[in-house]
C-alpha cells in the first residue's frame, strides 16, 4: 500500500509539473524563457534565408543605412500577422489553408496554394544555389555537389526525423543568425551616424529607392511563415505537451496564449535585428567603398573578404550555409501543409512516411524540384523575382483571410482577437497590399 500511495503521489506531482498553470508559473525564471520559444523563434530565424540576406546586402549596399528605418517599421506589423496566424492554429487545432476554406471558395484556396507552392520552390531553388556557392567559396567543390548534399539532407531529416526530435535541431539552426551579429561588430561601424538614420530617414524619391522598400517588406513579410507558424502550433498542440485546442477551452486568459506571444515577439524581434545588422554591415564596409550592385547573398560575402578579411567573409558565408538549412525546411514543409490540408491528408512532420505520404511527396517534390532549377541556367536573381511575384499575389488576400478568420466568432469562439491585434493586423494588410501594388508598378515601369 505504501508503494501504491507513493506510485500515486508521484503521479500527481507529475500532473502538476506538466500542467499548463505549473508552466506559466515556471516561465518567469531565467530559463523559463528558452522553454517558451518555438514555433515563433524558428519562424522568425527563417525568414532570413539566403535569400532575404540578398536583399538586405543589396539594400546596405545600395542606399547605405538610408533603408535601416524598414526594420523598425515592419517590425510591429509582422509580430501582429504571425501572432494571428499562430492563434488561428492554437485556437482552432488546424492549419492554416483548412482554416481558410471555411471562409473561401475551395477553388480560391487551390489557386492560392498551387501559388504558394510555386513560390516556395522558386525560393528553395535560390537558397539552395546561394548555399551551394557559400561552401564552394569557403572549402572550394563544384556548386551542383554540394546542391544534391543540401537538398538530400534537408529532405531526409524532414521525412524520417520524427517532429519531436526535428523540433530541437531547428531551434539550434537559428544560432547560426549570430554570425551576422558577428560580422558587423568586425567592422568599424558609424554607430551615430547608422543609428541616426535609422530613427530619421532621408527619403530618396526615385524609382530604385521604392522598388529596394517594396522588396524588404516582401521579404520580411512572406506568405510561407504564415502557413508555417500555424502549423507548428497545430504539431506542438498533436505532441501532448499542452491541452486540445484552445477553442474547446473555457479559460479566457489561457497560458497558452501569454506563450504564443512572447514566442511570436521574441522570434520577430530576433529576425529583424538580424536584417538589421546585415544591412549595417553592408552598407558600413561594401556601401562606402563604392560597392553598390549585389545580386546574391555570396556575392556579399566576397565583396566584404578583401574589405573586412577573411575571417568576416568565413562567418557571413557560413551564415548563409546555416540559415539555408533552416530555411528550406519551413518553405518545403510550408508548402506540404497547404496542399495536405486542401486535399484533406494527414498533415504532420511526426508521421511516418507511410502514413503521410502526400504530404511528404510535396516536401520531396519542392525541394528536388527546386535543385533541378539550378540545372535549367535560371539565374538565382530571375528565381528570387518570380518568387517575389508570386508571394505578392498570395500575400495580401491570404491576411486578409487569416483577419477575418481571426476575428469570426464562429471559428475562433471566445479566443477570437481584439483591440490592438486586429489593428495592427488590418494595417499590416494595407501596407502589405500598397507595397504588392508598388511592386507591380516597378516592374511594369522597367518593361517599358
Amino acid at each position: 500500500m505504501t508503494t501504491d500511495l507513493a506510485d500515486k503521489t508521484s503521479a500527481g506531482v507529475h500532473d502538476v509539473a506538466i500542467s499548463p498553470s505549473s508552466e506559466a508559473s515556471k516561465e518567469t525564471s531565467g530559463g523559463g524563457l528558452l522553454r517558451l520559444l518555438g514555433p515563433g523563434l524558428v519562424t522568425g530565424a527563417a525568414d532570413d534565408d539566403p535569400s532575404g540576406i540578398a536583399t538586405y546586402s543589396q539594400a546596405g549596399a545600395q542606399f547605405g543605412f538610408g533603408l535601416l528605418w524598414t526594420v523598425f517599421l515592419t517590425t510591429p506589423f509582422m509580430i501582429a500577422i504571425q501572432l494571428v496566424s499562430a492563434r488561428i492554429g492554437r485556437v482552432t487545432g488546424k492549419g492554416l489553408a483548412a482554416n481558410v476554406m471555411e471562409v473561401a471558395p475551395r477553388w480560391a484556396v487551390l489557386g492560392l496554394v498551387f501559388l504558394l507552392v510555386s513560390a516556395n520552390t522558386f525560393n528553395i531553388a535560390a537558397d539552395i544555389a546561394a548555399m551551394a556557392e557559400a561552401l564552394s567559396l569557403v572549402i572550394g567543390g563544384l556548386n551542383h555537389e554540394h546542391a544534391l548534399i543540401f537538398a538530400a539532407t534537408s529532405t531526409l531529416l524532414q521525412v524520417f526525423v520524427p517532429y519531436r526530435r526535428y523540433a530541437p535541431i531547428l531551434k539550434f539552426l537559428t544560432l547560426s543568425l549570430f554570425a551576422y551579429v558577428a560580422t558587423a561588430l568586425m567592422v568599424n561601424v558609424p554607430w551615430g551616424e547608422a543609428l541616426l538614420a535609422a530613427v530619421w530617414p532621408q527619403v530618396s524619391p526615385n524609382a530604385d529607392y521604392f522598388l529596394m522598400v517594396v522588396a524588404v517588406l516582401g521579404t520580411t513579410i512572406s506568405p510561407y511563415l504564415f502557413f508555417w507558424q500555424a502549423s507548428q502550433e497545430v504539431e506542438e498542440m498533436n505532441q501532448g505537451k499542452v491541452d486540445p485546442p484552445l477553442r474547446n477551452q473555457r479559460k479566457k486568459d489561457h497560458p497558452e496564449l501569454r506563450r504564443m506571444r512572447i514566442d511570436t515577439a521574441v522570434g520577430m524581434i530576433f529576425s529583424n535585428a538580424i536584417a538589421f545588422f546585415i544591412i549595417l554591415t553592408t552598407a558600413t564596409v561594401l556601401h562606402a567603398h563604392g560597392v553598390t550592385n549585389i545580386d546574391s547573398a555570396t556575392q556579399a560575402a566576397e565583396a566584404l573578404r578583401p574589405l573586412a578579411g577573411d575571417f568576416t567573409f568565413v562567418l557571413f558565408a557560413l551564415g548563409i550555409i546555416g540559415t539555408g538549412m533552416l530555411a528550406i525546411p519551413v518553405l518545403a514543409g510550408a508548402a506540404a501543409y497547404g496542399v495536405a490540408e486542401v486535399f484533406g491528408w494527414r498533415a504532420s512532420l511526426e508521421a511516418r512516411a507511410p502514413q503521410a505520404a502526400g504530404f511528404y511527396t510535396i516536401i520531396a517534390a519542392a525541394t528536388v524540384i527546386g535543385f533541378g532549377l539550378g540545372f535549367t541556367g535560371i539565374d538565382s536573381i530571375h528565381m528570387l523575382v518570380w518568387s517575389a511575384v508570386l508571394n505578392g499575389i498570395v500575400a495580401v488576400p491570404i491576411m486578409a483571410m487569416m483577419m477575418l478568420i481571426v476575428s469570426n466568432i464562429k471559428l475562433m469562439g471566445h479566443f477570437k482577437a481584439r483591440g490592438w491585434l486586429i489593428g495592427l493586423g488590418w494595417i499590416g494588410t494595407a501596407n502589405m497590399a500598397v507595397a504588392v501594388l508598388a511592386l507591380f508598378w516597378s516592374f511594369g515601369h522597367a518593361a517599358l
